[in-house]
């Protein structure tokens, strides 16, 4: 159905309420996610395990991906099931709730328990959201309300790193879980989209997971989607989340904390998601987008690995070149969005930064394992490597989604 006979698509001007909503949800979301990068060492230290803190962090980190790996499924099936809306509501509840229990914690174990509820929680809300938005808005015009949806969520990554080092870790936890219950409070009435509705309508398949991998070409487009995402949370997981201990091993002349890359990491990553959802829009391409800035993400890695930054000013600089890097996040997963029809684009569009996010699963294992034998530097060379070739060569083989109208079903 072309935009002409879709008159329910609307402007971004007119579908802001929509957008604002879905960008402050994605900021509380972002904001509870990198919160633990922030508090990692404190609370840690608080519960008696400071002395292993980089394996117990590598630990609580990977009890939320898998949450977030499992909540990216079932969330996505609401999603397809049960609307958008659904999966954006009950995503933030649980998310607030598991961070607000996340201050009350008294041990490891505990936790780790509650890292891994609220990564299920926290895997739902940007692919609900970006899929709504997506869906509401005119084709030419969709890459502009996702990048505003992405750009001020990412804000909430540099109020974590404010917050986080401003506060107690418990005190900072509870505001990341009231923030997302005061946005449940304010009632804002979303309606899910026309192009839903009509799917419902006509009885399609809706939300079937197994379908994204039934079918080898759907298969393979899905998998492509993901590796396409995978250096972001290599830098994420690996570099940022242990600049602590990466500028110990580099040689870095001076104190370096969590807090702060991940501040000027994010606050770059927000002008990144900014300059390639419009970079996407001005070359009318997602993929020649992306492609810039997996060039920038190699030079940010080269960077940091090879030691360039010898003292804590310059290391954060290089921080902020990988964050500027990585801010083509909104323009990965509108394009994984555009990829699918109506029945599966929830699924896909909340899965897929989810199985982005839990590859720092094997990537911390693997870097743990190797860490021994090759040191910290040799052990993120190998996997960086590994995960650059594999993102150019799915980026290569994926179609292009720009201006794809996206009122369609996958059967």
């Amino acid at each position: 159905m072309s935009d002409a006979a879709a008159p329910e698509l609307q402007s971004v001007r007119r579908a802001w309420g929509a957008i604002l909503f879905a960008g402050l949800g994605y900021f509380v979301d972002i904001f509870d996610l990198l919160l633990f990068a922030v508090v990692r060492v404190p609370s840690i230290r608080d519960l008696g395990a400071g002395e292993r803190a980089l394996e117990v962090g590598t630990l609580l980190q990977n009890a939320q991906l898998v949450g977030m790996m499992l909540g990216g499924l079932l969330w996505g099936a609401i999603g397809d099931r049960r609307g958008r809306r659904a999966a954006l509501y009950g995503s933030i509840l649980l998310y607030s709730i598991a961070n607000l229990a996340n201050a009350f914690v008294a041990s490891v174990p505990s936790y780790a328990v509650w890292r891994f509820i609220a990564g299920f929680g926290l895997a739902g809300e940007l692919g609900a959201a970006l899929t709504l938005v997506g869906e509401m808005v005119d084709r030419r015009e969709r890459g502009t309300a996702t990048t505003l949806v992405a750009t001020l969520g990412v804000l909430g990554a540099v109020a974590a790193a404010l917050v986080g080092e401003s506060v107690s870790w418990r005190w900072a936890y509870a505001i990341g879980g009231g923030l997302g219950l005061v946005l449940l409070l304010l009632r804002v009435r979303l309606r899910d989209s026309a192009m839903f509705a009509r799917a419902r309508e006509q009885g399609a398949r809706r939300g079937d997971l197994r379908r994204l991998v039934g079918d080898r070409p759907r298969a393979m487009r899905y998998l492509r989607a993901i590796v396409i995402g995978m250096p972001v949370w290599f830098t994420t997981g690996v570099l940022i989340t242990f600049a602590p201990e990466f500028a110990a091993a580099l040689g870095v002349a001076g104190p370096v904390t969590a807090g702060r890359a991940v501040l000027v990491y994010y606050a770059a990553t927000t002008l990144g998601d900014l300059t390639s959802g419009l970079l996407s829009q001005r070359l009318r391409s997602r993929r020649r987008a992306v492609a810039v800035f997996h060039a920038l993400c190699a030079v940010g890695i080269g960077a940091y690995l090879l030691g360039a930054a010898r003292v804590p000013v310059s290391f954060y600089a290089i921080c902020a070149w990988l964050g500027f890097a990585a801010g083509f996040w909104a323009v990965m997963v509108t394009m994984a969005m555009e990829q699918f029809g109506t029945d599966l684009r929830a699924s896909a569009a909340t899965s897929v930064p989810t199985f982005v996010r839990a590859s720092a699963v094997p990537m911390t294992l693997a870097f743990l394992a190797m860490r021994p034998s090759l040191g910290m530097r040799g052990a993120a060379a190998v996997i960086a490597t590994l995960v650059m070739v594999a993102a150019a060569w799915a980026l290569w083989r994926q179609p292009e989604t720009y201006g794809r109208d996206l009122d369609f079903v996958e059967d």
